[in-house]
Protein backbone atom coordinates (compact mmCIF):
# COMPACT_ATOMS: atom_id res chain seq x y z
CA UNK A 1 0.00 0.00 0.00
CA UNK A 2 1.26 3.40 -0.89
CA UNK A 3 0.25 6.57 0.82
CA UNK A 4 -1.43 9.22 -1.28
CA UNK A 5 0.70 12.22 -2.14
CA UNK A 6 0.46 15.20 0.16
CA UNK A 7 -1.82 17.89 -1.21
CA UNK A 8 -0.05 20.85 -2.74
CA UNK A 9 -0.37 24.13 -0.93
CA UNK A 10 -2.22 26.82 -2.83
CA UNK A 11 -0.60 30.22 -2.19
CA UNK A 12 -3.57 31.98 -3.71
CA UNK A 13 -5.82 30.49 -1.03
CA UNK A 14 -3.90 32.44 1.58
CA UNK A 15 -4.25 35.56 -0.56
CA UNK A 16 -8.01 35.10 -0.60
CA UNK A 17 -7.85 35.06 3.19
CA UNK A 18 -5.88 38.29 3.23
CA UNK A 19 -8.33 39.84 0.78
CA UNK A 20 -11.32 38.72 2.88
CA UNK A 21 -9.70 40.14 6.01
CA UNK A 22 -9.10 43.44 4.22
CA UNK A 23 -12.72 43.58 3.07
CA UNK A 24 -13.97 42.95 6.62
CA UNK A 25 -11.60 45.60 7.97
CA UNK A 26 -12.87 47.98 5.32
CA UNK A 27 -16.48 47.22 6.27
CA UNK A 28 -15.65 48.02 9.91
CA UNK A 29 -13.94 51.29 8.99
CA UNK A 30 -16.85 52.33 6.77
CA UNK A 31 -19.26 51.37 9.58
CA UNK A 32 -17.37 53.75 11.84
CA UNK A 33 -18.46 56.51 9.46
CA UNK A 34 -22.10 55.95 10.46
CA UNK A 35 -21.91 58.25 13.52
CA UNK A 36 -20.45 60.96 11.30
CA UNK A 37 -23.33 60.49 8.86
CA UNK A 38 -25.80 60.59 11.74
CA UNK A 39 -24.43 63.91 13.01
CA UNK A 40 -23.22 65.69 9.89
CA UNK A 41 -24.56 63.91 6.84
CA UNK A 42 -28.30 64.31 7.30
CA UNK A 43 -28.87 61.19 9.39
CA UNK A 44 -28.64 57.49 8.76
CA UNK A 45 -32.01 57.53 6.96
CA UNK A 46 -30.62 59.91 4.34
CA UNK A 47 -29.10 59.01 0.98
CA UNK A 48 -25.61 59.17 2.46
CA UNK A 49 -26.63 56.82 5.26
CA UNK A 50 -28.05 54.32 2.79
CA UNK A 51 -24.88 54.58 0.72
CA UNK A 52 -22.73 53.76 3.76
CA UNK A 53 -24.99 50.85 4.75
CA UNK A 54 -24.96 49.56 1.17
CA UNK A 55 -21.16 49.70 1.06
CA UNK A 56 -20.90 47.79 4.33
CA UNK A 57 -23.18 45.04 3.04
CA UNK A 58 -21.38 44.97 -0.32
CA UNK A 59 -17.97 44.52 1.32
CA UNK A 60 -19.23 41.65 3.45
CA UNK A 61 -20.99 39.95 0.52
CA UNK A 62 -17.88 40.33 -1.65
CA UNK A 63 -15.95 38.22 0.87
CA UNK A 64 -17.98 35.23 -0.30
CA UNK A 65 -17.20 35.93 -3.94
CA UNK A 66 -13.41 36.03 -3.74
CA UNK A 67 -12.98 32.66 -5.47
CA UNK A 68 -14.49 34.12 -8.60
CA UNK A 69 -12.06 35.70 -11.08
CA UNK A 70 -14.25 38.79 -11.43
CA UNK A 71 -14.32 39.56 -7.69
CA UNK A 72 -11.42 41.98 -8.05
CA UNK A 73 -13.50 44.01 -10.51
CA UNK A 74 -16.32 44.23 -7.96
CA UNK A 75 -13.84 45.43 -5.35
CA UNK A 76 -12.52 48.04 -7.79
CA UNK A 77 -16.08 49.19 -8.53
CA UNK A 78 -16.82 49.54 -4.82
CA UNK A 79 -13.74 51.73 -4.45
CA UNK A 80 -14.76 53.89 -7.40
CA UNK A 81 -18.13 54.39 -5.68
CA UNK A 82 -16.39 55.27 -2.41
CA UNK A 83 -14.09 57.80 -4.07
CA UNK A 84 -17.01 59.28 -6.02
CA UNK A 85 -18.91 59.68 -2.74
CA UNK A 86 -16.37 62.35 -1.83
CA UNK A 87 -18.99 64.79 -3.09
CA UNK A 88 -21.51 63.61 -0.47
CA UNK A 89 -19.15 63.02 2.43
CA UNK A 90 -15.45 63.86 2.35
CA UNK A 91 -14.54 61.29 5.01
CA UNK A 92 -15.92 58.45 2.91
CA UNK A 93 -13.94 59.61 -0.11
CA UNK A 94 -10.73 59.76 1.94
CA UNK A 95 -11.37 56.23 3.23
CA UNK A 96 -11.89 55.15 -0.38
CA UNK A 97 -8.56 56.63 -1.47
CA UNK A 98 -6.67 55.05 1.43
CA UNK A 99 -8.13 51.60 0.87
CA UNK A 100 -7.59 51.90 -2.88
CA UNK A 101 -3.89 52.30 -2.13
CA UNK A 102 -4.02 49.24 0.15
CA UNK A 103 -5.71 47.20 -2.59
CA UNK A 104 -3.21 48.36 -5.19
CA UNK A 105 -0.42 47.03 -2.97
CA UNK A 106 -2.26 43.74 -2.35
CA UNK A 107 -2.84 43.20 -6.05
CA UNK A 108 0.81 43.96 -6.78
CA UNK A 109 1.79 41.33 -4.18
CA UNK A 110 -0.65 38.84 -5.71
CA UNK A 111 0.87 39.41 -9.15
CA UNK A 112 4.35 38.88 -7.72
CA UNK A 113 3.35 35.62 -6.03
CA UNK A 114 1.70 34.38 -9.24
CA UNK A 115 4.86 35.21 -11.19
CA UNK A 116 7.08 33.43 -8.66
CA UNK A 117 4.67 30.48 -8.61
CA UNK A 118 4.88 30.18 -12.41
CA UNK A 119 8.68 30.22 -12.19
CA UNK A 120 8.68 27.59 -9.42
CA UNK A 121 10.47 29.86 -6.94
CA UNK A 122 8.05 29.69 -4.01
CA UNK A 123 9.29 27.93 -0.86
CA UNK A 124 6.32 25.55 -0.96
CA UNK A 125 7.42 24.41 -4.44
CA UNK A 126 10.93 23.48 -3.35
CA UNK A 127 11.62 19.80 -2.81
Amino acid sequence: MTTPPAPKKDPMKSFRGIMAGTLILEAIVVALALPVVANLGGGVASGTGYLVLGLIVAFIVTCGLLKRPWAVWIIALLHVVMIASWVLMTALGVIGVLFTLVWAYLLWLRRDVAKRMAEGRLPSQQS
